[in-house]
């Protein structure tokens, strides 16, 4: 029963672990400490039921009645007997906090605050779990199963959160898991009897066991694993260069699939701008005279690091939708029909759509975000997708948009103002804004910043800055694509305190037959749309017109570059009548297949220039010091044992072994230390210099014994290897055991004419690995990583055997196994 309890808790313990993952979801920790308290109560309701001995099922409705006690008391109607007995008002407040979460799940985004309806749906869940995971684990003794309920709580996060959910909160959730089974199998192996390590001692009570040692490693190898190991795919987040617009180089399709809260559609977009052909992606036929942008996605959260797409939310598609723009004057509204052919290129889980939808005709489960205007699903993707829609095409002139006023404080969209502080932004802002007097003239102050005139231009290909913000130094160097000029422009008029946002589409594209247009890779864009009080959102392309084809301009917001297309021929900007003229449109599909195909320069990648070289040079340069390091080191001891002096003879008047006349006493040369270890390192090198040309040899043998083989085996008898081998054999035995180790002749050219006659004889790869890959110096790196192995068990098996000394489990050690 002890056990029982003793798993109870850590079944308790495991279910509150693997719940952290949700701290991504909530803005504060109150679910948490809620959420504590009711799975303490259904683990010590368990508990006292397994102490009265009642059976399986009476376990499971006492778990059940206490979360719903914990409930009762954290979220009282007010009709409680008691404060904490539940009565069937209880019961509907309970329903009524139900209905309430639905609601509150489509009107808050990540990180959700602490509402009641929220935090009820939360711990009703959490709550739930742990009557499961206690059940499997105690009940059942299934402690594996248990991963399945508790995976349902790290599956909501994944779910719903915009990125991807940091990687502590799943490593405790993974530690609890495994806590879990950690504790039901020490339970299991104590019941079992007594416990052995591998060598056959027996473990005491208060030792951990060696298995549980074994497995507890595995595990942390196995998180640390699944943790890093996708840090190690290149991802699609980065600066906010990277949201501006840089790219995977992965195309619509690559970087578009997966759920709609994580389309990365700055990747998606750049992808296809990249590519050097010309891709058909959408083919959209209108009887709309001049149609505007088609769209597929916005991008309203602003962070430090840029915009990012928010989660869509919305019902069904296939209905009637009520215009967004009321009818008043100044502003002309006409409602057109559209249908629409995806190709199987453009394959994303959203569907390009003209902004104002009116009815959509779509077979499939898609839903319609009215608020974003984005068609999406969460099931289904647009590859060779054929719908049909109707939709309002407005326009605006210049004195309607300037009757717009400031947008009161309490709507909704005010939340899309709030920008990070950047001192040179807001500076910039307060000085192109402070002279205008209504919200259109502080929009129109921004957008004309970004003329030719002021030197902005487009490119594909960016210059990198020095001020450690990607929005300032845009500003600064004044070129970039399309990305960059609508997240800037968007950053700039939230800064300006009027709601702003990326949109991402199309452009008219080519006519090729009738009213169809058929839009291609070239004609993905981004743009900025402003929301004005009474209007809606209201486009506005910030972007350089030469640099985009098919680009259309409006009265609220005209070509800054007119005045400046000074050259004869047709113009490079494509309005609403000519976007799809063959001479202009034709010499721009050109220019831009001449800058991303680089033979203007242009690397055609959106990065800072030689970045992305750069990083290929330094991963070539380290994978040529890697594998030349053993050649080197090979090379460095050779040069090393070939610069000791080796004496060519014995010094004149000194015989072998000879006695002085005088006093009868052995004279020992002062340069004897000297000479043994020159001949040391000679047979230490020709030792060498046989396992890098694959020679077998004995380090058991003789030296003469290994000179003699190597002259009958190896060499002709009579050349001049055979005298060398033995010549360092005997100067290697002399040094050994002689008091006069001097060999009488040179030892270095022996080495060599040794050396030149084992390359002469060997073939072709054995004589590239002796250069590249010394076999001497791989077997000498082995021996190493194996001697520093052994040293590092060693100091291990020392600290552990130190600290089990003083371990507080000896307490324990007279416990008898249960």
């Amino acid at each position: 029963m002890i056990s029982h309890r003793n798993l109870g808790l850590v079944a308790a313990a495991a279910t509150l672990l693997a719940a952290a993952p949700l701290s991504a979801v909530f803005d504060r920790w109150t679910w948490l400490v809620q959420s504590t308290m009711a799975v303490a109560m259904v683990a010590a309701v368990a508990a006292l039921a397994r102490l009265g001995r009642a059976p399986r099922w009476g376990q499971v409705l006492a778990m059940l009645g206490g979360l719903l006690l914990a409930l009762t008391w954290l979220f009282p109607s007010g009709a409680e007997l008691l404060g904490v007995v539940p009565t069937p008002a209880t019961i509907g407040h309970f329903g009524a906090l139900a209905e309430a979460s639905l609601v509150d799940m489509r009107t808050y985004r990540v990180k959700v605050p602490d509402t009641d309806p929220m935090l009820f749906l939360t711990v009703l869940g959490i709550g739930g779990v742990a009557v499961l995971v206690d059940l499997l684990t105690v009940g059942l003794r299934r402690p594996a199963l248990a991963g399945l309920p508790m995976l349902a709580i790290y599956s909501v996060p994944v779910a719903i959160y915009v990125d991807s959910v940091p990687p502590l909160p799943f490593v405790i959730g993974a530690a609890g898991y495994l806590w879990l089974l950690a504790a039901d199998n020490v339970d299991r192996v104590r019941r079992f009897g007594r416990r052995f390590t591998g060598d056959g001692r027996g473990v005491e009570g208060w030792e951990n066991s060696p298995l549980a040692a074994a497995g507890r490693r595995l595990a942390a190898v196995g998180v640390a694993v699944a943790v890093l190991l996708p840090l190690a795919v290149p991802g699609m987040t980065g600066d906010l260069l990277d949201r501006f617009g840089s790219g995977s180089g992965e195309g619509a399709g690559g970087a578009g699939r997966g759920t709609t809260g994580q389309v990365d559609l700055f990747s998606a977009l750049q992808g296809q701008l990249n590519q050097g052909e010309i891709t058909d992606l959408v083919k959209v036929t209108t009887n709309a005279p001049s149609p505007a942008y088609l769209r597929f996605g916005t991008a309203d959260q602003l962070r430090s690091d840029g915009f990012r797409p928010r989660s869509l939310s919305g019902p069904s598609a296939n209905r009637e939708f009520n215009p967004t723009v009321p009818d008043r004057e100044g502003i002309t509204r006409a409602r057109y029909q559209a249908t629409v052919e995806v190709t199987e290129s453009f394959d994303m889980p959203l569907l390009p759509v003209y902004a104002e939808l009116a009815r959509l005709n779509l077979n499939g489960r898609w839903s319609y975000d009215p608020y974003q205007q984005v068609v999406f699903s969460n099931r289904e993707h647009s590859a060779g997708k054929r719908y049909e829609f109707e939709y309002v095409q407005s326009t605006y002139s210049p004195t309607a948009l300037r009757q717009a006023r400031p947008l009161p404080a309490e709507h909704g969209l005010r939340r899309q103002t709030a920008t990070p502080t950047v001192p040179a932004v807001e500076e910039l802002v307060q000085e192109l804004t402070q002279d205008q007097g209504t919200e259109y003239d502080k929009v129109r102050a921004i957008y004309d910043h970004f003329a030719t005139e002021n030197g902005f231009s487009y490119a594909l290909s960016t210059e990198g800055g020095t001020s450690g913000q990607e929005i300032v130094d845009f500003l600064a160097n004044k070129v970039g694509f399309c990305q960059q000029y609508a997240a800037a422009m968007a950053w700039l008029v939230r800064a300006a305190d009027i709601p702003a946002r990326v949109a991402f589409g199309f452009t008219t594209g080519n006519k090729s037959d009738g009213d169809t247009y058929v839009l291609t890779n070239r004609n993905l864009h981004a743009w900025t749309e402003v929301y004005f009080d009474g209007f809606g959102w209201v486009p506005f392309d910030a972007t350089p017109a030469y640099g985009v084809p098919g680009s259309i301009r409006s009265d609220w917001a005209p070509d800054l570059e007119v005045e400046e297309e000074v050259a004869p021929g047709p113009s490079a900007t494509a309005g609403p009548t000519d976007s799809g003229s063959g001479t202009g449109q034709n010499q721009l599909d050109e220019g831009l297949e001449e800058e991303l195909s680089g033979e203007s320069g242009s690397t055609g990648i959106p990065t800072r220039p030689g970045s992305s070289w750069l990083w290929w040079a330094i991963g070539a340069l380290a994978l040529l010091v890697l594998s030349s390091a053993p050649a080197v080191q090979r090379s460095a001891l050779r040069r090393r044992r070939s610069g000791r002096r080796m004496p060519s003879a014995v010094p004149a008047g000194v015989a072998t072994g000879g006695m002085s006349s005088g006093d009868q006493r052995m004279v020992v040369l002062a340069d004897a230390d000297r000479a043994r270890a020159d001949a040391h390192a000679a047979w230490d090198e020709l030792l060498d210099t046989l396992v890098d040309f694959r020679q077998r040899i004995n380090r058991a043998e003789t030296p003469r014994a290994t000179a003699s083989r190597l002259a009958r085996d190896t060499f002709p008898a009579d050349s001049e290897a055979t005298a060398a081998v033995r010549l360092l054999g005997r100067a290697e035995e002399l040094a050994r055991y002689a008091p006069d180790p001097h060999p009488g002749e040179p030892l270095l050219p022996a080495l060599r004419r040794v050396r030149a006659a084992l390359v002469a004889e060997s073939d072709r790869r054995t004589r590239l690995l002796a250069a590249v890959l010394p076999p001497s110096m791989l077997l000498r790196w082995r021996v190493a990583v194996a001697d520093a192995s052994a040293r590092l068990v060693a100091s291990y098996g020392r600290l552990r055997a130190a600290t089990l000394r003083w371990s507080p489990r000896r307490l324990f050690a007279d416990r008898h196994p249960r």
